[in-house]
């Protein structure tokens, strides 16, 4: 489709409302960007001045025998909400009284929802209304539901600018909260579709199946053509108006139009808002301390309420322009040498500081496993100022009982060699001393910052930003790029394949496998907690690298992402996040991408789901998509398998570790239990808000393979062959067997799910060992279902040690199956 985009003319509205000194458009300047853009816009309008006196001219220009009149006000952008927007009859008298009537009214009702209502706050407010917007009326059904279309771009600080579309209207939100996630809007980053992509997205809203009349006695409103150019239009501003885009002048912070309305097959923008910021403004720097707090997402006026004392009225500050909340994180990822993530992860030698000489502190703890994990001594230094005041008698001593016969030295400077990685396990008030000298010296190729209390804890912020600070001026002023750091508040790395362990957990707490053979999955988590609990449950997952990056001050979850897609023998990444950097989410979803097209599996769960508030001075879509909305959608689209609980990222886990080398034709799922409530169960969750599957139907020589099984074992009076089938308690191990043997061999179906209740005394001993040599002959996946307690964990246990995923609920069985089957469809890796 061609496109017609004028951009000169939109840097022109930017330019005139800049040098106003306002950050947002005024509704009738994006009525104006949208005809800019190719759009169309309002039948007829007119912009009248607080000051301006109305004429018969502007009678002649609008048509119809009603108008809608809206006030016009650089800080107002909900007016509907205090009474800025009504329709009336298109007669002089009527449109003095609503203009004079909302001079005055409006200013009182929004001071109400600012919480200032003196006098002279609200005569303040008044000064800033601009006039009203004059319209003309449209017969257009605005009260039926799904008949209005929200559309935005919005910048967002992980993810940079998202595209939004979805159910329009004053209600957006109430659907938004309503209905299952994509059911009633849509978000995907500009950067990573484009509008064929989008448009399949929205396709599965009810507000395409509203306007497209879809539904019983449902009239089509608008083309495919109009909403696919809409959004193609829409991602191209975006990302020409991003900051991602250096020649662009400004940066859109948000456009949106809520509602479309549709009017004889056009797209009619009932009301719009466009805040925006200069591009220099914009670009984030470390150069602000984040100890200071400007948290201001527009330019609201900071009332100060009248003084009781002296009856003084309050006062309005200058408006000032659009402030950015302090980004907590910046260093751009092309100053980092990531390069040196290898030498992070199998480090040729390593030194350590902050093992203590009289307790097993983190840092002894590290050491021992260390040493544990394979890595030569030899190669290990620990530093320790105490030695220089010993003999050398007392630091052999020392160095046998605390320093696991490693190379003792009593300061960094007097290291020997520049060591790959470096472990400060140190007090978090001696990390910034401690980074000059391995930044002056350069002592180290990367560096993991394990202590707490740099950022996290409040107060602290300042010392992130002091250590940041120095990591990225060592970035840029050294030919090399100076040393990577992982962390702070960094629990450790456990990396197989490099041969060591900086976990300050204790092995008999935390046992893990040793030996040298082939481990596929990589773990990411910004909280080491939850990171060595999953792996405590989890203990046949064996991880060959496990990563917690804590606060992320220098390296990202995106660098780790795109590093572990250079190395082939690793599959399955399972990620655990609170929270991005500046647009390292983007940088993320794009790693995720490549991942997935490199038929790597990516299992992620995000943390922290509290929308953005809604407040009165953003626009919806900030409400109904906020970060975790955006989050969730942009790595799904990726590719990625996004769990909404634990226990589904645990269970995606689970089966992508054993079913990654099986082949995903379909969703057909057969199913076989002893137990009736357990096929009722299977049968009940095949359909999530993400997924379906479907109950295979047998094919006639798998029926008749049962129905062999069944006679055989005179089961035919009491067992149905159905889908699923329950074999009852009279069914012992050979009925299993042969069963799912045949399940396996019927091209109908794409997965099996064997159900157990073992406590029937047909069943004896599970034939684990043969029954996995069997389904081992098969490219197709089998999942357990061991519904009962403590008693048979090891049976348990057992089939999972030959790799058969095992669930202990056939309903949670089901529906993480049919989440990770739907998340290899979709990605195509079969």
């Amino acid at each position: 489709m061609k496109l017609y985009i004028q951009t000169d003319k939109i840097n022109g509205l930017f330019v005139n409302a800049h040098a106003e000194k306002r950050n947002s458009l005024y509704e009738y300047e994006v009525y104006e960007l949208i005809r800019l853009i190719g759009g169309e816009t309002p039948l007829s309008y007119r912009f009248l001045g607080k000051d301006e006196r109305i004429t018969d001219e502007i009678f002649e220009e609008i048509p119809g025998d009603k108008v809608v009149v809206k006030i016009v006000s650089p800080n107002i952008l909900h007016k509907s909400d205090i009474g800025g927007v009504k329709i009336i009859p298109k007669t002089r008298s009527d449109l003095l009284s609503t203009v004079r009537e909302m001079m005055y009214d409006v200013p009182e009702r929004y001071g109400k929802v600012l919480g200032a209502t003196h006098n002279g706050a609200i005569d303040q407010l008044r000064e800033t209304l601009k006039g009203v917007l004059i319209c003309e009326y449209l017969p257009i059904e605005a009260l039926a539901f799904g008949n209005e279309l929200l559309v935005s771009i919005r910048r967002t600080r992980e993810f940079g600018m998202i595209l939004t579309a979805g159910l329009g209207g004053t209600d957006t939100e109430l659907y938004a909260q309503r209905f299952r996630p994509g059911q009633a809007v849509v978000s995907a980053s500009t950067k990573m579709v484009d509008a064929d992509r989008f448009f399949d997205l929205f396709k599965k809203t009810l507000s395409f199946d509203k306007l497209t009349g879809i539904g019983r006695g449902e009239k089509r409103k608008v083309t495919n053509e109009q909403l696919k150019e809409c959004f193609a239009a829409l991602i191209k501003i975006g990302n020409h108006y991003s900051p991602l885009n250096p020649e662009a002048p400004f940066v859109i912070e948000e456009l949106e139009i809520n509602p479309f309305a549709f009017y004889k097959y056009l797209m009619v923008p009932l009301d719009g808002l466009c805040r925006f910021s200069k591009s220099d403004d914009s670009s984030i720097s470390h150069s602000v301390d984040p100890s200071v707090k400007v948290i201001q997402s527009d330019k609201v006026p900071t009332l100060r309420p009248a003084s009781k004392k002296s009856g003084e009225p309050g006062n309005m500050p200058t408006l000032q322009p659009i402030s950015k909340r302090v980004p907590q994180f910046n260093n751009p990822s092309t100053l980092r040498p990531i390069s040196k993530i290898d030498q992070l992860l199998h480090p040729a030698s390593m030194a350590i500081m902050g093992v203590s000489v009289s307790s097993r502190n983190p840092g002894q703890i590290i050491l021992e496993n260390i040493i544990s994990g394979g890595f030569d001594p030899q190669k290990v230094f620990v530093i320790h100022p105490s030695i220089k005041e010993m003999n050398e008698s007392k630091v052999r001593q020392i160095r046998e009982k605390y320093f696991k016969k490693c190379q003792a030295i009593a300061d960094l400077t007097l290291l020997p060699q520049k060591v790959d990685l470096l472990i400060l396990a140190v007090r978090a008030e001696k990390v910034e001393a401690v980074l000059d000298v391995i930044i002056k010296k350069d002592i180290a190729n990367s560096v993991i910052l394990i202590p707490g209390g740099l950022g996290e804890v409040s107060g602290s912020e300042s010392k992130q930003f002091a250590i940041e600070k120095k990591i990225a001026q060592s970035h840029r002023s050294s030919e090399a790029g100076g040393p990577i750091f992982l962390g702070g508040n960094c629990l450790g790395v456990l990396s197989h394949p490099g041969k060591y362990d900086t976990l300050f957990v204790p092995q008999d707490r935390l046992p893990k496998s040793k030996g040298t053979h082939p481990r596929r999955t990589a773990i990411i988590s910004q909280s080491g907690a939850y990171m060595i609990t999953r792996m405590s449950k989890m203990a046949f997952l064996d991880p060959a690298y496990a990563l917690s990056i804590g606060n992320q001050m220098d390296i990202t979850a995106g660098d780790l992402l795109r590093h572990f897609n250079t190395l082939d023998e690793i599959t399955t990444i399972a990620v655990y996040m609170e929270g991005f950097r500046d647009l390292d989410g983007l940088a993320f979803a794009e790693a995720v991408r490549d991942a997935v097209k490199n038929g790597k599996e990516i299992l992620f769960y995000k943390a922290g789901r509290t929308p953005e508030g809604k407040t009165a001075t953003s626009g919806h879509t900030a409400s109904l998509a906020g970060d975790y909305v955006v989050c969730r959608s942009c790595i799904r689209e990726a590719g990625a398998m996004v769990a909404e609980t634990f226990t589904e990222f645990e269970g995606l886990v689970k089966l992508s570790w054993a079913l990654h080398e099986k082949t995903i034709r379909g969703n057909g799922l057969a199913a076989i239990s002893n137990a009736g409530y357990e096929s009722v169960g299977i049968a009940d969750n095949i359909l999530g808000e993400d997924f379906q599957l479907r109950m295979a139907t047998f094919s006639r020589e798998t029926k008749k393979s049962v129905s062999h099984t069944i006679t055989t074992h005179q089961l035919s009076s009491l067992v149905d062959i159905k889908n699923p089938m329950d074999v009852t308690p009279m069914a012992d191990e050979t009925v299993y067997e042969e069963i799912i043997d045949a399940l396996l061999k019927d091209t109908n179906t794409h997965a099996v799910v064997a159900a157990i209740i073992p406590m029937t005394p047909m069943i004896d001993c599970f034939p684990v060992k043969r029954l996995a040599e069997r389904a081992a002959r098969y490219d197709k996946p089998v999942i357990m279902v061991i519904d009962s307690g403590e008693l048979y964990d090891d049976l348990a246990r057992a089939f999972q040690a030959e790799g058969l995923p095992v669930f202990r609920s056939a309903d949670q069985a089901v529906y993480i199956l049919g989440k990770y089957i739907q998340g290899r469809l979709r990605a195509g890796t079969n």
